[in-house]
């Protein structure tokens, strides 16, 4: 399995995650089985089917953050020196040519995406476009609406 980068902030959301899934849901999903099971006939028992399947969805859940863990490669953005290039971790200010308008993204991993906190993800179209340009250059990136272009206005390691 190779790598996947992520960054410090992500990777501690994922480890608070896990642990409240091993310390809070699990435990709680494992007492909803044994009252649905004390109820008797389990072949007509809808709790014990809603409990089992909740049950494993935390089990799948579990393995799913613990694989991506043993597979990160956890990156602090602060430490990165780059001398001024985009690379993962990277604060990026664009200006949209056509429009004017300004937005600032942060690359990140594919767990800690959110575009409305302005993160998104090192696989997306944008992303791709913008690594490895500096403060000054135009990314052309491919959206639905067709190719948009953006000025890269300030590059940060935050």
């Amino acid at each position: 399995m190779s790598t996947l980068p992520i960054t410090k902030r992500g990777a501690e959301k994922l480890k608070e995650e896990l642990h409240r899934l091993k310390t809070v849901d699990r435990p709680w999903v494992i007492n909803a089985i044994a009252e649905a099971r004390a109820q008797g006939d389990l072949s007509e028992n809808a709790e014990y089917d809603a409990a089992k399947d909740r049950q494993g969805f935390i089990e799948g859940r579990i393995a799913e953050i613990e694989g991506k863990l043993s597979a990160a490669q956890i990156i602090d953005p602060s430490a990165v020196d780059a001398g001024g290039r985009v690379v993962f971790g990277a604060t990026v200010e664009l200006e949209d040519e056509e429009s004017g308008t300004a937005v600032t993204y942060q690359i990140v991993g594919e767990d800690e995406a959110d575009l409305k906190q302005g993160l998104i993800n090192v696989s997306s179209p944008i992303a791709r476009a913008l690594i490895g340009k500096e403060e000054g250059d135009v990314a052309e990136v491919q959206a639905p609406g067709g190719t948009r272009r953006y000025e890269i206005v300030a590059v940060r390691y935050v």
